[in-house]
């Protein structure tokens, strides 16, 4: 390059930064030799952040605005302050520019089915994916942990470790939730607030947030699915019986509409039909009928305590009672209890016990 190029590019910088791929997240002011002008314009636009390297160390960090980089306060030394390096300055700057607006529609999801512990079907293997954003919150940091000497670093080189950290806190707040897998689908809003919150502490580390994080579905193993599709379809039908004829309804439907099938459905439709007819007849009984109610259960025979001579003795059945009343230990005067009686009563005002008196004479007149 000549001396006279090279005074021209030296008296003529403007240093701005205009992104229109979408997924930059930092690029690199290319500038020859890396020497910045005293006096050079420095525009910073809304949504970005210009961070300013100096001799390979972070020196500041500029925010939207117009900068004129000429202060004695700012740490840039350009070629002409150093004519006696033959306008080769030993210094070395640079200047990369940090887009802070939020990259939207990232896509994540387990590789892997998670497995947690539901409170009604036991161990069970979930699935899930979602969408998030992101966006850079601390430029200096994320200039220092992630990026590096990166001069265009993109969204796709930071997103991969993000899901991961993603996926991880998914895997333990599902965990220890304690929600049903029949109740998180009415509760994805409030888990991807908390897997966000989760991983904020880890992503603060590098500078960055998560603004937004969605879980668009959370699904079981298609075994599982198929399993429990088929015990809502029997909840629906009520009736076991009903839901079988049903389902061989509609499989003598499939076989007779099948013309590949040929004899093969014929003789399986046959089958299916003398099933059903043969299962009907048996709930129908010989006439067409049903079958008669099954008898109730026998009564329960209660157990009586009676009152002698002021203790309590007993339990005893209704038969021993009248042995003892045709004995003359028990009388209609003697007080009898049993499990659900208010009280004691005397034998004669239980009609259960009354009858057991009947077969004696009354005592005698003045007895």
């Amino acid at each position: 390059m000549g001396i006279f190029d090279f005074l021209t590019g030296e008296f003529i910088d403007v240093i701005h930064w205009v992104d229109d791929t979408r997924d930059t997240m930092v690029w690199r002011f290319e500038r020859e030799g890396h020497a910045i002008k005293y006096g050079a314009k420095l525009t910073v636009r809304e949504g970005q952040s210009a961070v300013f390297v100096h001799e390979g160390q972070l020196a500041d960090v500029f925010t939207p605005g117009l900068y004129m980089l000429e202060t004695n306060n700012m740490p840039i030394l350009t070629t002409l302050n150093h004519w006696d390096h033959g306008f080769k300055s030993p210094f070395v700057s640079e200047i990369y520019f940090v887009n802070t607006t939020r990259f939207t529609d990232l896509k994540w999801g387990t590789k892997n089915p998670i497995i947690c512990r539901d409170p009604e079907f036991g161990p069970v293997r979930i699935r899930a994916f979602g969408t998030y954003a992101v966006r850079v919150t601390d430029p200096a940091k994320f200039m220092t942990e992630i990026v590096g000497t990166d001069g265009e670093f993109t969204m796709d080189e930071i997103s991969f470790q993000i899901r991961n950290v993603i996926v991880q806190e998914f895997s333990r707040v599902i965990a220890s939730s304690g929600i049903p897998v029949l109740d998180m689908a009415a509760n994805t809003s409030d888990l991807g607030k908390l897997v966000a919150t989760a991983i904020s502490p880890t992503l603060q580390e590098y500078g960055l947030t998560i603004p937004e994080l969605y879980i668009e579905n959370i699904s079981l193993p298609p075994a599982v699915e198929a399993a429990l599709d088929k015990r809502t379809s029997a909840g629906l039908a009520g009736d076991l019986g009903k839901f079988t004829q049903y389902s061989a309804a509609e499989a003598m439907t499939s076989a007779a509409s099948n013309p590949s099938g040929g004899g093969m459905a014929a003789g399986l439709g046959a089958g299916m039909g003398m099933a059903m007819a043969n299962q009907m007849s048996q709930q129908q009984g010989p006439w067409g009928s049903r079958p008669a109610a099954a008898p109730p259960p026998p009564p329960v025979e209660h157990v009586w305590h009676i009152v002698d001579a002021g203790e309590t003795r007993g339990p005893f059945s209704k038969a021993t009672l009248g042995r003892m009343a045709a004995e003359g230990s028990v009388t209609r005067d003697t007080y009898v209890w049993t499990a659900g009686q208010d009280g004691w009563l005397r034998a004669e005002d239980v009609q259960e016990l009354a009858q057991l008196f009947t077969v004696l004479p009354p005592p005698p007149p003045g007895a």
